[in-house]
């Protein structure tokens, strides 16, 4: 970590005026060699462009982005103007901190002066010291332990408590712990955690992190108010199945190929496998700008509140598309984040910087968030940590939505690059593109970050902790990455680039001959079939899915097209984005889901009401229904990119026949209206009137696709989000089971065929029950194709039927799963 060293400490100046001091701290970096003459003139122009000027005497002038070529190596230098210097009108500078700064990698000193920013005695005495290692030491450390912010023991626990072992091998870190608020805040008691001497409000998230509870330590759960002894069993069931705590990890190092690599080499920690080289590309986040302060407090306090809520829109829609593309599991990460945005510690400290110190919105927020991430920065558990990288991205989405402006916007090239960052945080990992980022390399971070996570569900090789000086890497420099043990070789040899190069050839075989059996059909060892589809949600995917070795698409949720955005999408966007997935598919089936959006999903021109209970509310077929000419258009841009290639529509959560008949009519009204050909129609099975329904739905639908997810949830009374009951709505469940074989069997008298489209589908154990009750199709993700093609090609379908029949008679989804 960058620190200040005291020699670009300098004590006892004089500024004639602002222009001076910053001229006067540029030849301190200049003296200390960490920028090129020119850069001064860059420290000036910054502050005609913006207020650097940070409060309690402290200003931190540094260059525009344009000029960061001109800094040899990143640095911090202090000027002590003990009489000051007017810096703006009303404003007296006493320490002047300037910076020379390629990446983010000085942002710690900028933390430690939030603690001086705060303590008015602390920054004076700073501004007369006499010792420049008291500055030193204040801004490469930051407070003492003894500083006014650390948690606080409580003097007394509650009444009513339990002590219980926190047995996660990662502690309760964000996810886990964001479970355990989501259930606290069920709750009206007043419900504390203490750990050792410290304590905090179990409705906290930020709180609980702050605790530092690593793995084996014992907690005390404590409670008092009226519904106290539920909270404590409510609280003490879910710690005792573990909460969410299904932490992605990268492979065993022993699964690994280690190579020798005979070039100068920095190592860090492998993150995820593979191996990347190529030309380096410096990741560096660009500069929010915000006002200090503002003249009208209730005007800024509406503008945070917006912001909060339009961050935790951006954070809900990014949940659901990463649950599309990669599951549940990596998509926790964005609600672990839409918790920070709930705690009340940090949103009330800006509230008060806002109405005392007449701060604007954005400044009173980066405050804010910076110190409650400073404090988790500090944990010593290296896990926890880490989440302060997660608090600031989460800050920093805020804060973009309270900017003045944005400079120099990261942007990455359009040709394939390694990249090299400070840190990288989840949202901008979620946003990369596998074709152009070949590899990841950050000098912070650690195995277990939701970076970390997220780049091995991309597969992009990455490694972790390498250390500030790949920051200092030029752009193009040709590296080597090696995901696998954890290495960056900085001068690949010739035998390096050939090792590389055979690797990388190998691996490249291997994906040739997945490739060439993904495409070989799912046909059992005594000839029956099922077909393996792909689930998809973006245009780009159905290229992808056919690549794959997918023999369509089994499910297109059209829910993209709808997300995000200001107003509904035209008939035109929607029937271009179906016709470009209809011809990427080269005569292969699509079956078009049409719309299933409802009250859990923000759609602001939809203006839906907050419903009580969305998932039993006004979604699915019930909202197209009760909004016709939505339906009207989406289903008429179907029918008009159905004479590209075979397309069938899907209507979701269908509960009644008479549901089905009248979307059937409307349907036919708009085919005629277009002109188009009839298609097949078919449902999905979600609910379980569906099910008891099913033979009288068999008459009228062409096909049935069950959506285990839902169904799971529906049939066991179990919300598949809900932060304690999550673990147990698993799709293997015989409840679920006994309703899937239910369905086939009221199809297969009707002569139809049943698909499944949720997350059993791809289940290992899934693949082969579902299989054996009779599916003739699984839908899955793109990523998992190949594998379940492959193992539906190793199975008899005798086998198949032994092992649903015993699973149909189990007692519990544990059982199922136990069976072989």
């Amino acid at each position: 970590m960058l620190s200040l060293d005291a020699s670009a400490v300098r004590l006892g100046a004089s500024a004639a005026n602002k222009t001076d001091a910053i001229r006067q701290v540029g030849q301190i970096l200049i003296d200390s060699g960490y920028i090129e003459p020119g850069y001064v003139d860059s420290l000036l122009a910054r502050e005609k462009v913006a207020n650097t000027f940070l409060g309690n005497g402290i200003a931190i002038p540094h260059g525009v982005p344009k000029d960061r070529g001109l800094i040899r190596r990143t640095g911090v230098a202090v000027l002590q103007v003990p009489d000051g210097v007017d810096w703006n009108p009303g404003d007296r500078v006493y320490l002047v901190v300037g910076i020379a700064a390629k990446s983010d990698e000085h942002l710690q000193i900028l933390t430690n002066l939030t603690d001086v920013l705060g303590d008015p005695a602390e920054a004076e005495r700073l501004a007369h010291t006499h010792d420049p290692a008291d500055i030193e030491r204040r801004l490469s450390s930051g407070a003492e332990p003894a500083s006014p912010t650390a948690p606080k023991p409580l003097p007394d626990d509650l009444p009513n408590h339990f002590d219980i072992r926190i047995d996660s091998p990662h502690g309760l870190h964000a996810r886990p712990a964001t479970a355990l608020v989501d259930i606290a805040k069920g709750f009206d008691a007043t419900i504390r955690v203490r750990h050792g001497d410290r304590a905090g409000d179990a409705k906290s998230l930020i709180a609980l992190l702050n605790l530092g509870i690593g793995s084996g330590a014992t907690i005390r759960v404590m409670a008092e108010g009226p519904d106290a002894d539920a909270a404590l069993a409510a609280l003490r069931e879910a710690i005792e199945a573990g909460l969410e705590d299904e932490e992605d990890a990268p492979a065993a190092d022993s699964e690994r190929q280690q190579i020798d690599w005979e070039g100068r080499s920095i190592a860090g920690v492998a993150a995820s496998p593979g191996l990347a080289a190529g030309p380096v590309w410096q990741y560096q986040r660009g500069k929010i700008v915000v006002a200090a302060t503002a003249r009208d407090p209730s005007a800024e306090l509406t503008r945070l509140e917006r912001a909060i809520e339009g961050a935790k829109r951006e954070l809900a829609e990014l949940y659901e598309e990463v649950k599309s593309r990669y599951g549940a599991g990596k998509a926790a990460i964005f609600r672990a984040h839409a918790e920070f945005l709930e705690d009340q510690g940090v949103i009330e400290a800006a509230r008060t910087r806002i109405r005392d110190e007449s701060r604007s919105a954005g400044y009173a927020w980066e405050q804010s968030y910076g110190q409650q991430a400073k404090e988790l920065a500090a944990q010593k558990d290296a896990l926890l940590a880490a989440r302060a990288v997660d608090l600031r991205d989460v800050g920093r989405r805020v804060l973009r939505l309270l900017a003045e402006r944005i400079e120099d916007d990261p942007k990455l090239p359009d040709t394939p690059v390694i990249l090299v960052a400070d840190d990288l945080s989840p949202s901008d990992t979620a946003k990369l593109d596998p074709a152009l980022a070949l590899g990841i390399c950050t000098a912070s971070g650690g195995p277990t970050s939701h970076t970390a996570i997220i780049a091995r569900s991309l597969g992009i090789p990455a490694l972790v902790g390498a250390g500030d000086s790949v920051l200092d890497i030029a752009d193009g420099t040709d590296i080597v990455l090696d995901g696998n043990s954890g290495t960056l070789v900085l001068t690949p040899t010739d035998a390096d680039r050939a090792t590389a190069e055979r690797v990388q050839a190998d691996m490249a075989d291997q994906r040739e001959e997945e490739r060439r059996a993904c495409y070989q059909p799912a046909i059992m060892t005594d000839g029956a079939r099922v077909e393996v589809v792909a689930n998809i949600a973006a245009p780009e995917e159905a290229a992808r899915a056919v690549e794959a070795g997918g023999e369509g698409v089994g499910l297109l949720r059209t829910e993209f097209l709808f997300l995000g955005r200001d107003q509904a999408p035209t008939e035109e966007e929607q029937t271009d984005a179906y016709t470009t997935m209809v011809e990427a598919l080269n005569g292969l089936p699509i079956i078009i889901r049409t719309l299933d959006i409802g009250g859990d999903k923000s759609v602001p021109y939809l203006s839906m009401p907050v419903e009580e209970n969305p998932f039993l509310g006004e979604r699915g077929i019930r909202l197209c229904l009760n909004r016709p000419e939505l339906f009207r258009t989406q289903l008429r841009a179907i029918f008009r990119a159905s004479g590209k290639g075979p397309i069938r529509i899907m209507f979701p959560m269908i509960s009644t026949l008479k549901e089905l008949k009248r979307a059937k009519a409307l349907t036919e009204e708009v085919r005629q209206e277009v002109g188009a050909d009839p298609v097949e129609i078919g449902i999905m099975i979600e609910v379980p009137s569906a099910v008891m329904m099913a033979e009288e739905l068999a008459a009228e639908a062409d096909f049935f696709s069950v959506g285990s997810n839902d169904l799971t949830q529906y049939c066991l009374a179990i919300d598949r989000m809900h932060p304690m009951l999550s673990r147990q709505a698993d799709g293997l469940h015989p409840a679920v089971l006994r309703m899937i074989d239910q369905t086939v069997k009221a199809a297969e008298k009707a002569g139809k065929w049943v698909g499944v489209c949720g997350g059993i589908a791809g289940d290992p154990r899934g693949v082969v029950i579902l299989t054996g009750l009779g599916v003739k199709e699984l839908s899955v993700s793109i990523p998992s194709i190949a594998a379940v093609k492959a193992q539906i090609r190793g199975l008899s379908m005798e086998q198949a039927r032994d092992l649903a029949k015993r699973a149909l008679a189990c007692p519990s989804a544990a059982a199922v799963r136990r069976l072989r």
